[in-house]
Protein backbone atom coordinates (compact mmCIF):
# COMPACT_ATOMS: atom_id res chain seq x y z
CA UNK A 1 0.00 0.00 0.00
CA UNK A 2 1.12 3.32 -0.81
CA UNK A 3 0.42 6.55 0.92
CA UNK A 4 0.13 9.60 -1.30
CA UNK A 5 2.97 11.49 -2.56
CA UNK A 6 4.13 14.89 -0.84
CA UNK A 7 4.44 18.35 -2.54
CA UNK A 8 8.07 19.49 -2.39
CA UNK A 9 8.65 22.20 0.34
CA UNK A 10 11.17 24.88 0.60
CA UNK A 11 11.06 25.20 4.61
CA UNK A 12 13.64 25.24 6.75
CA UNK A 13 13.84 24.51 10.58
CA UNK A 14 14.97 26.78 13.08
CA UNK A 15 17.80 25.85 15.62
CA UNK A 16 19.67 24.19 12.38
CA UNK A 17 18.06 21.16 11.79
CA UNK A 18 17.57 19.58 9.06
CA UNK A 19 14.21 18.73 7.43
CA UNK A 20 13.44 16.05 4.49
CA UNK A 21 12.66 18.33 1.44
CA UNK A 22 9.21 16.59 0.48
CA UNK A 23 6.77 18.00 3.38
CA UNK A 24 3.28 16.99 2.48
CA UNK A 25 0.74 19.61 1.34
CA UNK A 26 -0.96 19.99 4.96
CA UNK A 27 1.90 21.16 6.51
CA UNK A 28 2.33 24.28 4.69
CA UNK A 29 -1.49 25.09 6.03
CA UNK A 30 -2.20 29.05 6.93
CA UNK A 31 -1.03 29.58 10.13
CA UNK A 32 -4.05 31.58 10.94
CA UNK A 33 -5.53 27.94 12.53
CA UNK A 34 -1.96 27.78 14.72
CA UNK A 35 -2.84 31.15 16.15
CA UNK A 36 -6.59 30.31 16.83
CA UNK A 37 -5.45 27.17 18.47
CA UNK A 38 -2.78 28.38 20.50
CA UNK A 39 -5.33 31.39 21.99
CA UNK A 40 -7.85 28.47 22.35
CA UNK A 41 -5.18 26.45 24.44
CA UNK A 42 -2.80 28.15 26.66
CA UNK A 43 0.53 26.15 28.00
CA UNK A 44 -1.01 25.66 31.40
CA UNK A 45 -4.48 24.00 29.95
CA UNK A 46 -2.26 21.98 28.30
CA UNK A 47 -1.69 17.44 28.00
CA UNK A 48 1.15 15.67 27.80
CA UNK A 49 0.65 11.31 27.52
CA UNK A 50 3.90 10.05 27.38
CA UNK A 51 3.92 6.73 26.10
CA UNK A 52 7.14 4.52 26.96
CA UNK A 53 8.35 1.62 24.53
CA UNK A 54 10.37 -0.50 27.01
CA UNK A 55 13.08 -2.94 25.47
CA UNK A 56 14.64 -0.87 23.02
CA UNK A 57 12.46 -0.50 19.73
CA UNK A 58 14.35 -1.22 16.38
CA UNK A 59 13.88 2.66 14.65
CA UNK A 60 15.30 1.15 11.45
CA UNK A 61 12.58 -0.76 11.05
CA UNK A 62 9.50 1.53 12.32
CA UNK A 63 10.73 4.46 10.37
CA UNK A 64 12.40 3.25 7.17
CA UNK A 65 15.05 4.03 5.34
CA UNK A 66 13.39 1.63 2.31
CA UNK A 67 15.89 2.75 -0.62
CA UNK A 68 19.33 2.95 1.24
CA UNK A 69 20.91 -0.06 -0.19
CA UNK A 70 23.16 -0.40 3.31
CA UNK A 71 19.81 -0.97 5.16
CA UNK A 72 19.07 -3.63 2.32
CA UNK A 73 22.73 -5.32 2.54
CA UNK A 74 22.66 -4.60 6.67
CA UNK A 75 19.31 -6.49 6.75
CA UNK A 76 18.69 -9.18 4.58
CA UNK A 77 16.16 -11.12 6.22
CA UNK A 78 14.99 -8.50 7.99
CA UNK A 79 14.41 -5.82 5.53
CA UNK A 80 11.00 -4.40 5.08
CA UNK A 81 10.73 -4.18 1.08
CA UNK A 82 9.67 -1.07 -0.78
CA UNK A 83 6.61 -2.75 -1.56
CA UNK A 84 5.47 -3.41 1.49
CA UNK A 85 6.27 -0.01 3.53
CA UNK A 86 4.00 2.85 4.02
CA UNK A 87 5.68 5.52 1.82
CA UNK A 88 5.79 9.13 3.37
CA UNK A 89 8.27 10.18 1.55
CA UNK A 90 10.37 9.58 -1.54
CA UNK A 91 12.99 7.87 0.87
CA UNK A 92 11.31 6.95 4.67
CA UNK A 93 8.07 4.70 5.26
CA UNK A 94 6.73 3.52 8.17
CA UNK A 95 6.28 -0.23 9.33
CA UNK A 96 3.33 -1.79 7.24
CA UNK A 97 1.49 -2.54 10.58
CA UNK A 98 1.13 1.11 11.17
CA UNK A 99 -1.46 2.34 9.07
CA UNK A 100 -2.87 4.66 11.70
CA UNK A 101 0.18 6.69 12.18
CA UNK A 102 0.84 6.90 8.73
CA UNK A 103 -2.52 8.66 8.32
CA UNK A 104 -1.89 10.58 10.90
CA UNK A 105 1.39 11.52 9.93
CA UNK A 106 -0.09 12.53 6.38
CA UNK A 107 -2.56 15.08 8.15
CA UNK A 108 0.23 16.39 10.01
CA UNK A 109 -0.81 15.11 13.69
CA UNK A 110 2.68 13.17 13.91
CA UNK A 111 5.91 14.23 13.83
CA UNK A 112 9.03 11.91 13.69
CA UNK A 113 11.97 13.14 15.91
CA UNK A 114 14.83 11.60 14.11
CA UNK A 115 18.35 10.42 15.36
CA UNK A 116 17.97 10.80 19.21
CA UNK A 117 19.81 9.61 21.98
CA UNK A 118 22.86 10.31 24.04
CA UNK A 119 26.38 10.51 24.15
CA UNK A 120 28.60 7.33 25.30
CA UNK A 121 24.76 5.39 25.15
CA UNK A 122 24.73 2.37 27.46
CA UNK A 123 23.04 -0.88 26.27
CA UNK A 124 21.85 -1.62 30.01
CA UNK A 125 18.07 -1.66 29.69
CA UNK A 126 17.80 -0.70 33.44
CA UNK A 127 20.61 1.52 33.19
CA UNK A 128 19.82 3.24 29.42
CA UNK A 129 15.88 3.97 30.97
CA UNK A 130 17.40 5.29 34.28
CA UNK A 131 19.10 7.89 32.31
CA UNK A 132 15.76 9.09 29.84
CA UNK A 133 13.76 8.73 33.33
CA UNK A 134 16.39 11.62 35.18
CA UNK A 135 18.34 13.21 32.19
CA UNK A 136 21.83 11.79 34.45
CA UNK A 137 23.90 9.12 34.69
CA UNK A 138 24.29 6.91 37.89
CA UNK A 139 27.04 8.81 39.35
CA UNK A 140 25.14 12.15 38.75
CA UNK A 141 21.78 11.24 39.60
CA UNK A 142 19.82 12.22 42.42
CA UNK A 143 16.06 10.43 43.32
CA UNK A 144 13.94 12.05 40.66
CA UNK A 145 12.63 12.53 37.34
CA UNK A 146 12.54 14.90 35.15
CA UNK A 147 8.46 15.01 34.71
CA UNK A 148 9.01 15.37 38.95
CA UNK A 149 10.77 18.48 38.76
CA UNK A 150 8.37 19.61 35.79
CA UNK A 151 5.68 19.40 38.67
CA UNK A 152 7.53 19.81 41.70
CA UNK A 153 8.35 23.46 40.06
CA UNK A 154 5.09 24.54 38.57
CA UNK A 155 3.46 23.30 41.62
CA UNK A 156 2.23 26.73 42.75
CA UNK A 157 0.53 26.92 39.33
CA UNK A 158 -1.67 24.41 39.37
CA UNK A 159 -5.25 25.25 40.21
CA UNK A 160 -6.62 22.30 40.59
CA UNK A 161 -7.00 19.83 43.26
CA UNK A 162 -6.73 16.67 40.68
CA UNK A 163 -3.24 14.61 40.99
CA UNK A 164 -0.75 16.47 38.83
CA UNK A 165 0.22 13.14 37.18
CA UNK A 166 -0.77 9.52 36.81
CA UNK A 167 1.39 6.79 35.92
CA UNK A 168 -1.36 3.93 34.62
CA UNK A 169 -0.13 0.30 34.61
CA UNK A 170 0.76 -2.09 36.66
CA UNK A 171 4.77 -1.63 36.89
CA UNK A 172 6.15 0.74 39.51
CA UNK A 173 6.26 4.17 39.38
CA UNK A 174 8.57 5.26 36.50
CA UNK A 175 11.33 7.31 38.05
CA UNK A 176 10.78 10.13 35.11
CA UNK A 177 7.56 11.13 37.67
CA UNK A 178 9.39 11.14 40.65
CA UNK A 179 10.62 14.08 43.00
CA UNK A 180 9.83 14.24 47.03
CA UNK A 181 7.65 17.56 46.58
CA UNK A 182 4.74 15.79 44.59
CA UNK A 183 3.07 12.48 44.82
CA UNK A 184 2.08 11.19 41.70
CA UNK A 185 -0.70 7.72 42.36
CA UNK A 186 0.12 4.66 40.37
CA UNK A 187 -3.15 3.10 39.13
CA UNK A 188 -3.05 -0.70 37.70
CA UNK A 189 -6.42 -0.92 36.55
CA UNK A 190 -10.23 0.36 36.89
CA UNK A 191 -10.75 -1.04 40.14
CA UNK A 192 -7.44 -0.13 42.36
CA UNK A 193 -8.73 4.01 41.38
CA UNK A 194 -11.17 2.73 44.32
CA UNK A 195 -9.60 3.03 47.90
CA UNK A 196 -12.11 1.72 50.77
CA UNK A 197 -12.35 -0.01 54.10
CA UNK A 198 -14.03 -3.44 53.93
CA UNK A 199 -17.93 -3.49 54.25
CA UNK A 200 -17.69 0.48 54.24
CA UNK A 201 -19.07 1.60 50.57
CA UNK A 202 -17.32 5.05 50.14
CA UNK A 203 -13.94 5.96 50.92
CA UNK A 204 -12.60 7.02 54.06
CA UNK A 205 -10.46 8.50 55.63
CA UNK A 206 -8.02 6.42 57.86
CA UNK A 207 -6.89 9.97 59.11
CA UNK A 208 -9.43 9.08 61.80
CA UNK A 209 -8.22 6.35 63.19
CA UNK A 210 -4.89 5.74 65.65
CA UNK A 211 -3.29 8.29 67.65
CA UNK A 212 -3.09 12.28 66.75
CA UNK A 213 -0.55 12.82 64.37
CA UNK A 214 0.29 15.94 65.69
CA UNK A 215 1.57 14.07 68.70
CA UNK A 216 3.60 11.64 67.18
CA UNK A 217 7.32 12.65 68.43
CA UNK A 218 8.80 11.06 64.96
CA UNK A 219 6.51 12.72 62.43
CA UNK A 220 6.19 9.45 60.85
CA UNK A 221 2.86 9.07 60.98
CA UNK A 222 1.89 12.66 59.95
CA UNK A 223 3.55 11.87 57.08
CA UNK A 224 1.53 8.15 56.35
CA UNK A 225 -1.49 10.01 57.79
CA UNK A 226 -1.04 13.37 54.86
CA UNK A 227 -0.41 11.06 52.03
CA UNK A 228 -3.22 8.48 52.95
CA UNK A 229 -5.46 11.29 53.06
CA UNK A 230 -4.12 12.08 49.45
CA UNK A 231 -4.29 9.19 48.37
CA UNK A 232 -7.89 8.68 49.14
CA UNK A 233 -8.59 12.00 47.68
CA UNK A 234 -7.34 11.05 44.90
CA UNK A 235 -9.26 8.03 44.72
CA UNK A 236 -12.22 9.44 45.19
CA UNK A 237 -11.95 12.09 42.25
CA UNK A 238 -10.71 9.60 40.28
CA UNK A 239 -13.82 7.00 40.83
CA UNK A 240 -15.62 10.09 39.83
CA UNK A 241 -14.34 10.45 36.75
CA UNK A 242 -14.76 7.62 35.66
CA UNK A 243 -18.08 7.16 36.67
CA UNK A 244 -18.74 9.79 34.14
CA UNK A 245 -20.41 8.34 30.65
CA UNK A 246 -17.66 6.85 28.38
CA UNK A 247 -17.22 9.37 25.25
CA UNK A 248 -13.88 7.85 24.18
CA UNK A 249 -15.27 5.94 21.63
CA UNK A 250 -13.84 2.61 20.23
CA UNK A 251 -10.14 1.24 21.44
CA UNK A 252 -8.14 -1.82 20.54
CA UNK A 253 -9.07 -4.57 23.01
CA UNK A 254 -5.30 -5.01 24.13
CA UNK A 255 -3.55 -3.80 27.25
CA UNK A 256 -1.68 -0.81 25.41
CA UNK A 257 -5.39 -0.18 24.30
CA UNK A 258 -7.08 -0.43 27.21
CA UNK A 259 -4.56 1.70 29.45
CA UNK A 260 -5.26 4.68 26.53
CA UNK A 261 -8.90 4.25 27.03
CA UNK A 262 -8.69 4.95 30.82
CA UNK A 263 -6.60 8.61 29.39
CA UNK A 264 -9.04 9.09 27.63
CA UNK A 265 -12.16 8.93 30.30
CA UNK A 266 -10.14 10.60 32.41
CA UNK A 267 -9.16 14.06 30.18
CA UNK A 268 -12.83 13.94 29.27
CA UNK A 269 -14.06 14.10 32.37
CA UNK A 270 -12.49 16.97 33.12
CA UNK A 271 -9.85 15.64 35.73
CA UNK A 272 -7.30 18.75 35.77
CA UNK A 273 -4.18 15.98 35.74
CA UNK A 274 -1.49 17.67 33.28
CA UNK A 275 0.99 14.65 33.00
CA UNK A 276 -0.10 10.81 32.24
CA UNK A 277 2.33 8.33 31.64
CA UNK A 278 1.82 4.13 30.37
CA UNK A 279 4.27 1.60 28.90
CA UNK A 280 4.08 -0.90 26.44
CA UNK A 281 6.97 -3.78 27.00
CA UNK A 282 7.82 -6.24 24.80
CA UNK A 283 10.78 -4.43 22.23
CA UNK A 284 13.99 -6.30 23.06
CA UNK A 285 13.33 -8.37 20.15
CA UNK A 286 16.91 -10.84 19.72
CA UNK A 287 15.51 -13.20 17.98
CA UNK A 288 12.75 -14.12 15.43
CA UNK A 289 11.92 -10.45 15.40
CA UNK A 290 9.53 -9.70 11.53
CA UNK A 291 6.49 -11.32 13.04
CA UNK A 292 6.67 -10.24 17.18
CA UNK A 293 7.56 -6.54 15.86
CA UNK A 294 4.98 -6.06 13.11
CA UNK A 295 2.72 -7.38 15.99
CA UNK A 296 3.98 -4.94 18.39
CA UNK A 297 3.99 -2.04 16.04
CA UNK A 298 0.48 -2.73 15.41
CA UNK A 299 -0.83 -2.92 18.82
CA UNK A 300 1.13 0.66 19.22
CA UNK A 301 -0.51 2.24 16.02
CA UNK A 302 -3.63 1.39 16.63
CA UNK A 303 -4.45 2.17 19.99
CA UNK A 304 -2.11 5.45 19.63
CA UNK A 305 -4.63 5.86 16.73
CA UNK A 306 -7.83 5.29 18.82
CA UNK A 307 -6.67 7.64 21.39
CA UNK A 308 -6.04 10.56 18.81
CA UNK A 309 -9.16 9.79 17.49
CA UNK A 310 -10.67 10.20 20.50
CA UNK A 311 -9.24 13.21 21.36
CA UNK A 312 -10.49 14.69 17.88
CA UNK A 313 -14.01 13.51 18.19
CA UNK A 314 -13.76 15.56 21.51
CA UNK A 315 -12.13 18.45 20.61
CA UNK A 316 -9.27 18.08 22.98
CA UNK A 317 -6.50 17.74 20.01
CA UNK A 318 -5.25 20.77 20.05
CA UNK A 319 -4.31 20.33 23.53
CA UNK A 320 -3.53 17.16 24.16
CA UNK A 321 0.16 15.69 22.60
CA UNK A 322 1.11 11.66 22.73
CA UNK A 323 4.87 11.38 22.93
CA UNK A 324 6.55 7.86 22.45
CA UNK A 325 10.15 7.03 23.09
CA UNK A 326 12.48 3.99 23.86
CA UNK A 327 15.32 3.53 26.00
CA UNK A 328 17.81 2.91 22.72
CA UNK A 329 17.11 1.83 19.42
CA UNK A 330 18.74 -1.17 17.69
CA UNK A 331 22.07 -2.28 15.77
CA UNK A 332 21.85 -1.80 12.41
CA UNK A 333 22.99 -5.42 11.03
CA UNK A 334 20.81 -8.07 11.91
CA UNK A 335 21.88 -11.11 13.71
CA UNK A 336 22.07 -15.23 13.07
CA UNK A 337 18.74 -15.25 15.47
CA UNK A 338 16.38 -13.05 12.94
CA UNK A 339 16.66 -10.21 15.28
CA UNK A 340 18.90 -7.50 16.33
CA UNK A 341 20.73 -6.23 19.04
CA UNK A 342 20.90 -3.08 21.44
CA UNK A 343 21.84 0.08 19.62
CA UNK A 344 21.76 3.65 20.29
CA UNK A 345 19.41 6.08 18.22
CA UNK A 346 16.37 6.11 17.46
CA UNK A 347 13.38 8.09 16.64
CA UNK A 348 10.32 9.58 18.76
CA UNK A 349 7.44 10.07 17.89
CA UNK A 350 4.49 13.30 18.94
CA UNK A 351 0.83 13.06 17.74
CA UNK A 352 -2.40 15.22 18.71
CA UNK A 353 -2.02 18.67 17.43
CA UNK A 354 -0.82 20.16 14.39
CA UNK A 355 3.15 19.90 14.78
CA UNK A 356 5.22 22.30 13.21
CA UNK A 357 7.00 20.13 10.85
CA UNK A 358 6.88 16.20 9.70
CA UNK A 359 10.01 14.99 10.41
CA UNK A 360 12.32 16.79 13.05
CA UNK A 361 16.16 16.08 11.92
CA UNK A 362 17.71 13.96 9.72
CA UNK A 363 17.66 10.06 9.08
CA UNK A 364 21.25 8.79 10.82
CA UNK A 365 23.64 8.15 8.17
CA UNK A 366 24.33 4.52 7.62
CA UNK A 367 27.72 4.68 6.40
CA UNK A 368 28.63 6.67 9.19
CA UNK A 369 28.00 4.28 12.30
CA UNK A 370 29.57 4.09 16.11
CA UNK A 371 30.60 0.79 16.95
CA UNK A 372 27.62 -0.66 14.22
CA UNK A 373 24.99 1.64 15.62
CA UNK A 374 23.25 4.73 14.36
CA UNK A 375 24.95 8.19 15.61
CA UNK A 376 22.49 10.30 17.28
CA UNK A 377 22.38 13.89 16.42
CA UNK A 378 19.52 14.97 18.72
CA UNK A 379 20.18 14.36 22.41
CA UNK A 380 16.96 13.32 23.88
CA UNK A 381 17.45 16.14 26.98
CA UNK A 382 16.75 18.94 24.21
CA UNK A 383 13.64 17.02 23.41
CA UNK A 384 12.41 17.09 26.62
CA UNK A 385 13.86 20.88 26.96
CA UNK A 386 11.63 21.85 24.38
CA UNK A 387 8.62 19.66 25.33
CA UNK A 388 8.67 21.48 28.93
CA UNK A 389 9.37 25.00 27.78
CA UNK A 390 7.13 24.79 24.48
CA UNK A 391 4.36 22.62 25.62
CA UNK A 392 3.95 23.04 29.04
CA UNK A 393 5.30 26.45 29.64
CA UNK A 394 7.74 25.55 31.66
CA UNK A 395 11.44 25.43 32.39
CA UNK A 396 12.95 23.00 30.09
CA UNK A 397 16.66 23.84 31.60
CA UNK A 398 15.06 23.15 35.35
CA UNK A 399 13.67 19.94 34.80
CA UNK A 400 16.42 18.55 32.35
CA UNK A 401 18.38 19.73 34.83
CA UNK A 402 21.71 18.02 34.29
CA UNK A 403 23.98 20.89 34.58
CA UNK A 404 23.49 22.10 31.07
CA UNK A 405 22.19 25.38 29.74
CA UNK A 406 19.83 25.08 26.69
CA UNK A 407 18.63 26.87 24.04
CA UNK A 408 15.56 28.95 24.90
CA UNK A 409 14.02 27.18 21.79
CA UNK A 410 16.05 23.81 20.57
CA UNK A 411 14.14 21.97 18.33
CA UNK A 412 10.96 23.32 16.03
CA UNK A 413 8.27 20.47 16.93
CA UNK A 414 5.45 22.54 17.65
CA UNK A 415 3.82 25.86 15.79
CA UNK A 416 3.47 27.65 19.18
Amino acid sequence: MKRRTFALGSASVAAGIALDSALPGRWMQSVARELNASAAHPTNDRILVVLQLSGGNDGLNTVIPYRDELYLKARPNLKIDAASVLSVTPEMGFHPSMKDMADSFESGRLSVVQGVGYASPNRSHFESMDIWHSCQTKQERHGNGWLGRYLAASANERDSTDAPGLHIGGEALPLALVDRQVQVPSIASIEQMRLKKPGVSEPTSLMNEGPDPVSDPSGLLGFVSTSTASALAASERLEKAMATPDQSGDFPSTGLGERLKIISRLILSGLGTRIYYVTFDGFDTHANQPDAHAGLLRQWSEASGAFCKSMQRAGQQDRVLLMTFSEFGRRVSENASQGTDHGAAAPMFFAGPELATPIVGEQPSLSDLEDGDLRFHTDFRDVYATVVQDWLGGSGTAAVDDGVERPSRPLKIFRS
